[in-house]
């Protein structure tokens, strides 16, 4: 039987590659330079080609280690916020050549997959530090999405790591809704949501659904892997939430919208959701056993599905 996890990688790499060109039928559309779409297509391909190197084997090896590529990753952020680049009292992104990454929209929804696969002391700490980044930033879309992402994994998975990490992030995105936010909307990054339909409402159409289906596949099929339940609620829930702060404010549109930092996030995040779990492995027959007599006397070992 086809492996599940492997369908929902692929499925998500299938949403990406949708949205990523809803959006940029809209940008052409809507009169975008031609350069905003190039970088979309450039994030595309480069997300791509990561995405084929971490599904193959890299994800495992990754997710072995999260809890020191958490730390890392959340002192990334912490970096961004006293060194990056600052726009209107916010640091959030770093200046690439003609270019402005947005770290958080990287390194975030990464975190969250890796956490929820394996949500250690090392993670947590990471976590701790990754929320009060985002609230020194401060990025309020980023503080909810990553208390999106939490809250599903706490939903899953309870435990008190995950309690506490949720706590943090919920502080953050508390204190990010007290801090004024002075950034305007962006044409074509922040508010596109509404403004697609101006251009004309089938490319509003495009652009709502391609946003909406971002964490659609980890969310159905959270109901039948078992297993992989915690990173694929971690997973939609922060999509789901970076969709919402959208529509909400004055925040990047995933994907759909310019900006090459979700794209790579998606598609990165999308790759390092765990493996292992057969769809109907465990509703058909229930868990393997680990060991149990043979009929000869010895010990049969039976290993269940890994999740890696």
């Amino acid at each position: 039987m086809t492996d599940l996890s492997t369908r929902i990688r692929t499925l998500v790499l299938l949403f990406g590659a949708a949205a990523v060109g809803a959006g940029m039928a809209y940008m052409a559309a809507a009169g975008a330079p031609p350069r905003y779409m190039l970088v979309n297509l450039a994030a595309l391909v480069l997300g791509a080609t990561a995405w084929l190197a971490l599904d193959r084997a890299g994800g495992a090896r990754l997710a072995k280690a999260s809890g020191p590529v958490v730390l890392a990753l959340a002192a990334s952020l912490l970096l961004t916020a006293w060194f990056g680049l600052a726009i209107g009292g916010a640091a959030r992104w770093v200046s690439l050549g003609p270019l402005n990454l947005q770290v958080s929209l990287v390194a975030l929804p990464v975190m969250l997959v890796l956490y929820a696969r394996r949500p250690d002391r090392a993670g947590t700490a990471g976590m701790i530090v990754a929320a009060f980044a985002l609230a020194v930033q401060p990025d309020r879309a980023m503080a909810g999405v990553m208390a999106g992402g939490l809250l599903g994994l706490l939903v899953s998975a309870p435990g008190r790591l995950p309690l506490a990490a949720s706590a943090a992030s919920v502080a953050a995105f508390g204190w990010t809704l007290l801090t004024p936010d002075r950034l305007p909307a962006v044409p074509y990054v922040d508010r596109i949501l509404y403004t697609a339909f101006d251009v004309h409402p089938l490319a509003g159409l495009a652009v709502a659904a391609g946003a909406a289906g971002l964490g659609l596949p980890a969310l159905l099929f959270a109901l039948r892997a078992e297993d992989s339940r915690p990173a694929l609620l971690a997973f939609g829930g922060c999509w789901l939430a970076a969709v919402v702060a959208a529509a909400l404010g004055d925040y990047p549109t995933p994907l759909v919208g310019y900006g090459g930092s979700a794209i790579l996030g998606y598609l990165l995040s999308g790759a390092l959701l765990p493996a292992g779990t057969r769809a109907g492995a465990r509703g058909a027959s229930g868990p393997r056993p680990v060991a149990g007599p043979g009929a000869d006397g010895r010990t049969l070992k039976l290993c269940p599905g890994e999740v890696a």
